[in-house]
């Protein structure tokens, strides 16, 4: 836990007391604040009673005690409309935080120059967060990960404590590598990380920040906010992340600009599966990412860019990077490559909940045996058409698979499974049967999972249950 000493004495209200919530009660409590906590949730106001927490209705107290609200990061804080407990922190003038502002803010009162990596990005967050830890952690930091990835970052260790690793040129130093949503980064307005990275944007959350301009804006005070000495990462291929970099440069912040698109003057980019550094009017081949099946993608090569990026900011020889990225295991339920049945892989794509998600897997494997479905989200799968000669066959589930039928029918041979047991079994059957010389079993439903699942990570759990109970299945 990161005691939060810096509201020492001072009455804290906090509103969601869910993972996070509870985190920051607790660590509030810890640093000596005086905490009152509520949730629109009976149960979830008594479990933490139960745990300890001061509750109280936070319509019924004297807000002109109160000198912070931090707001869990799924409560609304302006679009649709501000949650009441929003309103009536903003009536009595006190300020609306979450618990990465806390983290921040204790960080810069006891330890300003511990490494703090913040990830943000409409997509590849997860992946490049983890990927980050992984390459730290494999050349001797103890790294902290957390944020919006899983871990509430006010339960991770405290910045800036030695601890005793490998004896390696960076061993005894702790990095925090957090993910931040849009969600967080609302709720973060000192966020100053030491490396701050935005991966890309595309349309998203926009019931949350109302316009797409709006998201974009909260996407970029991540790398703005960097440090004076700190490191932006942006990757620049769509126009709104291009247009944050050339604002960052000319605020005088160091920049590093990240393609996989086109070679850059000045930058990291990709070609031909190499990382290449670009500065001074030389370029390098920095880190080669063929044959690591955890980075397959265009999508993958731009995380793992930023990711090195990240890793060179903090110190990482070109050895120690390559190293890392070959050992990366990958992340569950993002093309997670669960194991082979002699010729066949099967790969776990669960996280696939749209179709732009399934794109950059389809995009990955030239012979495929699909599994999607599930509760269908606007706009179908007509936009994976480009895609459809590299299906073999598809194994349809869930709500969407009479709608996914008929967008299939006369393109791509289809069988109705309905249910993900009966989509395995035949998929797995069909590939080995099949005369492709690498058939893969690929579950990238392009659906929300709610139909069948209560989220993503449930059914991509089932996916590996299942392939594991094959008979002659071999680690991947």
């Amino acid at each position: 836990m990161i005691p939060v000493t810096t509201f020492a004495g001072k009455k804290v209200a906090i509103f969601g007391l869910g993972g996070s919530g509870l985190a920051s009660a607790s660590a509030l409590l810890a640093g000596g604040a005086d905490v009152i906590g509520w949730d629109d949730d009976a149960d979830t106001v008594t479990r933490a009673t139960s745990a300890g927490i001061p509750t109280a209705d936070l319509r019924h107290i004297d807000w002109s005690r109160i000198s912070a609200l931090v707001l869990a990061p799924g409560v609304p804080l302006t679009d649709p409309v501000p949650h009441w407990s929003v309103g009536l922190a903003h009536a009595a003038a006190v300020e609306v935080i979450g618990d990465i502002e806390l983290f921040c803010r204790e960080r810069r009162a006891h330890t300003p120059t511990a490494p703090f990596v913040a990830i943000t990005g409409t997509n590849g967050k997860s992946t490049t967060t983890a990927l980050i830890a992984h390459l730290l952690s494999a050349a001797g930091y103890d790294t902290q990960m957390g944020g919006n990835i899983g871990t509430a970052i006010l339960s991770l260790e405290p910045p800036g404590t030695v601890v005793k690793l490998a004896q390696t040129a960076h061993a005894g130093l702790r990095a925090h590598v957090i993910e931040c949503s849009s969600y967080q980064i609302d709720l973060a307005p000192t966020l100053d990380p030491s490396v701050g990275i935005l991966i890309n944007v595309t349309e998203d959350h926009l019931d949350r920040h109302g316009t797409l301009r709006h998201y974009a804006a909260v996407k970029e005070r991540l790398v703005d906010g960097v440090q004076e000495d700190g490191t932006a990462i942006v990757g620049v291929d769509d126009d709104w992340c291009a247009a944050a970099a050339d604002r960052i440069e000319r605020a005088g912040k160091r920049l590093v600009r990240v393609s996989v698109r086109r070679p850059l003057p000045d930058g990291l980019y990709v070609e031909a599966e190499q990382i290449m550094q670009a500065a001074g009017g030389s370029v390098r081949a920095l880190a080669h990412l063929g044959g690591i099946g955890s980075l397959r993608g265009v999508h993958n090569a731009q995380n793992a860019a930023c990711a090195v990026g990240a890793a060179l900011a903090l110190g990482l020889s070109a050895q120690e990077i390559q190293r890392g990225l070959m050992s990366f295991p990958g992340l569950a339920h993002r093309m997670e490559q669960v194991g082979r049945k002699g010729r066949v892989l099967f790969v776990n794509d669960s996280k696939a909940t749209n179709a732009d998600s399934t794109a950059q897997a389809l995009a990955c494997f030239s012979d495929m045996f699909w599994i999607a479905g599930g509760k269908p989200k606007t706009g179908g799968i007509s936009s994976l058409a480009g895609f459809f000669p590299r299906i073999r066959k598809a194994y349809l589930i869930g709500e969407a698979a009479a709608g996914f039928a008929q967008e299939l029918e006369g393109h791509v041979a289809y069988v109705v499974a309905g249910t993900l047991d009966r989509a395995v079994e035949l998929a797995a059957r069909d590939a080995e049967a099949s005369d492709v010389k690498e058939p893969v079993v690929l579950l990238s439903p392009a659906c929300a999972s709610f139909d069948q699942y209560r989220n993503f990570e449930v059914r991509g759990d089932k996916f590996r249950e299942l392939v594991r109970s094959l008979p002659g299945l071999e680690p991947p």
